[in-house]
């Protein structure tokens, strides 16, 4: 197929729908994963669906984007210029779905905020720990109330961030720098040592793993990082499916396609043309 993608700037994968996502410049949409194994997301239902398909029909820009909890999806970036709007700035702040990203609610900071990174992580009461990096301001953002209300934390040009589920309060960033780390819920951010140079990161199975700039798949396991793969090409998205059978999702200028094996074997999902 042709790219009506443009460029994708987040993948997610709902363990309660069974659906996969691919968050791009046209809006979001439904990604076919029934030439997988039952390992991915198993138990989960699967999409009838041999192509891409957009949902709603709506092109808005979505930059940041995360499956926060099952059956809750969270975005951000700009509407779809083809619907009206009365925004102060044509930031979308946050907006949540409850139904697979057929319709969109605002949560907070619409007409503001352009989150071009997004994730969540459970609270001990429930709620969600969101982190956005927001792009106009170059800070990290933390809510705990699910995305409400916000406080700052800190300054600093990243390119992607994940928060240690296990442990909220542990979140990572790759920089041009290198990977850090935060120990205090994003307010400061140390190197972290012997870390490879990393675009994109993701946790599985208890670490982090990651990509590098030319596609090389990274795991760390304990201190010690192993590469384990490639893609052999720059990524511009990249997601960790959790389950009984970890699985990666990359998106590159290619396509997206799907690992089990940190990036040893690949099966493409999407193949685009230019």
């Amino acid at each position: 197929m042709a790219n009506a993608f443009e460029h994708v700037h987040g993948l997610g994968a709902d363990p309660l729908t069974g659906d996969t996502y691919a968050a791009t410049h046209q809006g979001v949409w439904l990604i076919p994963t029934g030439m997988l194994p039952d390992t991915y997301l198993t138990g989960a239902p699967r999409a009838d669906l041999t192509q891409p398909m957009q949902l709603a029909g709506l092109a808005q820009d979505t930059m940041g984007f995360t499956v926060a909890a099952p059956g809750q999806l969270m975005a951000s970036g700009h509407p779809d210029p083809a619907e009206p709007s009365d925004l102060a700035l044509p930031n979308l702040g946050l907006i949540s779905s409850t139904d697979g990203a057929s319709s969109w609610t605002p949560l907070s900071l619409a007409g503001k905020t352009d989150f071009h990174d997004l994730d969540a992580v459970p609270l001990d009461d429930g709620t969600l720990r969101v982190y956005g990096y927001d792009a106009g301001a170059g800070t990290i953002s933390v809510s705990d109330d699910s995305g409400l209300t916000w406080s700052a934390g800190a300054q600093l040009a990243l390119r992607d961030l994940s928060a240690d589920p296990a442990q909220v309060d542990l979140l990572y960033a790759t920089t041009a720098a290198g990977v850090l780390v935060s120990t205090d819920a994003g307010r400061s951010f140390t190197a972290l040592d012997g870390a490879p140079g990393l675009l994109l990161l993701d946790f599985a199975g208890g670490g982090l793993v990651g990509l590098d700039p030319d596609g090389g798949v990274w795991r760390q396991d304990a201190e010690t990082w192993t590469q384990t793969g490639t893609t052999g090409r720059t990524p511009e998205a990249f997601t960790v499916v959790g389950g009984s059978s970890p699985w990666i999702l990359v998106a590159d200028a290619t396509g997206i396609a799907a690992s089990s094996d940190y990036g040893n074997t690949w099966t493409t999902l999407v193949s685009v043309s230019s």
